[in-house]
């Protein structure tokens, strides 16, 4: 039963995620952020008087915005009396901005919150490759990956010579390394093959290409009017290849270790632009209101792990999620979301999950446990779809709970590893 202070969500929503450079390239990360903020509002009934607060998770920012939160609030008509914030946490900033809602929620500070991420990567200033000739240092945030081709890939079949490059590696200053030379360390620790990976990439593009064929994505996003002339929008997911084939695949060269890498922009997310917002309130707002629940957010964690293997960020967030729940077994868990950054570093976190040597030597414990293929990112994900930073976070709590319901589970679980070695991990619980 829940409780008063109980923190829950009563409606979400997102943007179609396009690749970098692409469909969503001239909207802007405000723009996006005001399409999903002002849509969940409207679908969740609530009075925008009423909302105490904005909690926005964003990487890059905005050209000229000093508080991207604030900024997507006003857009979005949300009161001028109501304060907004942005978050960073890098690829779990989404993720956080939810947390935080939470917690604000619980602690009886706020009865209700807009969690939101949003990531213009085609926008944002650090991330573009011209930065240089607007008089700013150029940034090392990301390494180019050669043009996705229809011929290599089974993309969707771009003309020859229209394919934009897409961004697939961050950068991380930590370490001073590209974060795909850590999804390759990975992959050779935990015996990932390159075979496993492109199946495992394989099988994201066309679960993602069913949910949209299905239906199932039609109440996750809301379409997003484009300019110059906003008589065109993007209504669906643009990076899925649904024409995509294992062959294809296997012809792509590795990109951060040609010679000995298994990490290729075939197995690894494209970068991309994206919105996602969340209205949570407190269990007793939520009845005097009449607002339908569609889960509570049960319990939450963010830990910091080698940044050396930053992508084992999720196995050392699970197991703190889960003991913060209540001590739930992931056995025990209906649905998981865990965001794919690359292939190998979710195939890497499976496998130290269930890994005796692993468990007993990081986190103490025994082996967590095996993650059912079958209970894992079922509707595809980001190696699909595509990673706006600030956003992915908060996408993969949405798309769990819209799962959650519509096979009425109990429980589920999302995570992320995180720039830096870090990682998150929410429980989500439907009463």
């Amino acid at each position: 039963m829940l409780q008063d202070r109980d923190a829950v969500i009563v409606a979400g929503v997102r943007t179609p995620f396009a690749p970098v450079r692409t469909r969503l390239e001239g909207v802007s990360a405000e723009e996006l952020g005001r399409v999903a903020v002002r849509e969940a509002i409207e679908r969740s009934e609530v009075d925008p008087d009423a909302v105490d607060e904005l909690i926005l998770g964003n990487v890059g920012g905005a050209p000229g915005a000093a508080d991207l939160g604030r900024v997507v609030a006003m857009l979005a008509k949300l009161p001028r009396k109501m304060p907004a914030a942005a978050v960073n946490r890098s690829c779990a900033s989404g993720l956080e901005a939810v947390a935080a809602a939470a917690s604000r929620i619980r602690a009886g500070e706020a009865d209700l919150v807009i969690a939101a991420g949003v990531e213009s990567s085609s926008t944002a200033s650090p991330f573009r490759r011209d930065a240089s000739r607007e008089g700013r240092a150029p940034a090392p945030l990301f390494l180019e990956a050669v043009p996705r081709r229809s011929s290599a890939s089974g993309s969707r079949g771009r003309r020859p010579g229209t394919a934009p490059d897409l961004s697939i590696g961050l950068a991380d200053l930590v370490t001073g390394h590209p974060t795909g030379a850590f999804a390759d360390r990975l992959a050779r620790d935990f015996d990932v093959t390159r075979e496993e990976q492109d199946a495992f990439a394989l099988a994201s593009h066309r679960l993602a290409a069913a949910a949209w064929e299905e239906g199932r994505m039609e109440r996750e996003v809301v379409p997003v009017p484009v300019p110059p002339a906003f008589d065109a929008t993007v209504a669906r997911d643009d990076g899925i290849r649904r024409g995509a084939e294992a062959s294809g695949l296997a012809a792509l060269a590795p990109v951060f270790d040609p010679r000995h890498g298994t990490v290729t922009r075939g197995n690894a997310s494209p970068l991309g632009d994206g919105a996602v917002a969340l209205v949570l309130g407190s269990a007793s707002r939520a009845r005097a209101l009449g607002l339908p629940v569609l889960g509570r957010v049960r319990a939450w964690a963010a830990v910091g792990c080698d940044p050396a293997r930053m992508g084992l960020g999720a196995a050392f967030a699970v197991p703190l999620a889960l003991k913060r729940a209540g001590g739930v077994a992931l056995d025990r868990v209906d649905l998981v979301e865990i965001h794919e950054t690359f292939a190998a570093q979710v195939l890497a976190c499976r496998r130290a999950l269930e890994s005796r040597a692993f468990c007993e030597e990081h986190l103490g414990s025994g082996p967590i446990g095996p993650i059912d293929p079958g209970r894992l990112n079922v509707n595809g994900g980001a190696l699909a779809i595509g990673h706006p930073l600030g956003a992915s976070g908060a996408r993969i709590v949405l798309t769990l709970l819209l799962e959650m319901e519509r096979r009425d589970a109990s429980l589920g679980l999302a995570a992320l590893s995180a720039g830096g070695g870090q990682g998150a991990a929410l429980v989500l619980e439907r009463t």
